[in-house]
């Protein structure tokens, strides 16, 4: 995980959250601040519905992360969130995903507190934050102070398959 990111130890966000990072709630989960292993990132994003990349790509793209949390329960990884991008300006939200037999607890909301709390210790200012929202999961990351940007703006993507 890269680390060239400049964080503010003594920066509290604003969503009364920052307890997040240690926490082990219920007893039976632990939020890491760390992306997921190879293998539990495959599988999260297969589990979860998202589309699948190769090993290659998926190697080559976490040990680009920025910023990563991994949610376990009892030892397995379950959920995972990342923050991607130059470290600098523009930084990406991905990667949200908790395995189908833990939704409904309120795992993604740890996820992106999580990540949020990162985000919002960042010295460096401006910064642009985006993220690609499914619906309803937009209604999620609205809680934490993302908008749509329409139709002032609007995703794209271009994705490539084999």
């Amino acid at each position: 995980m890269s680390s060239d990111v400049s964080v503010s130890s003594s920066t509290r966000n604003a969503y009364g959250l920052d307890w997040v990072l240690n926490l082990e709630f219920e007893m039976t989960y632990e939020v890491l601040r760390e992306p997921p292993r190879l293998e539990d990132y495959m599988r999260l994003r297969r589990v979860s519905g998202l589309s699948g990349f190769s090993e290659d790509g998926a190697r080559k793209g976490l040990a680009a992360t920025l910023f990563g949390v991994s949610i376990l329960h009892e030892g397995e990884t379950v959920g995972m969130g990342r923050l991607i991008g130059d470290g600098g300006c523009f930084f990406q939200v991905v990667d949200i995903a908790v395995d189908p037999e833990h939704q409904g607890k309120g795992l993604g909301k740890q996820i992106i507190a999580a990540l949020n709390q990162f985000i919002d210790e960042i010295k460096e200012r401006p910064i642009y934050v985006s993220l690609i929202a499914d619906v309803p999961a937009n209604k999620l990351y609205e809680q934490f102070g993302f908008k749509e940007t329409a139709p002032g703006s609007i995703g794209m993507a271009r994705s490539l398959r084999s």
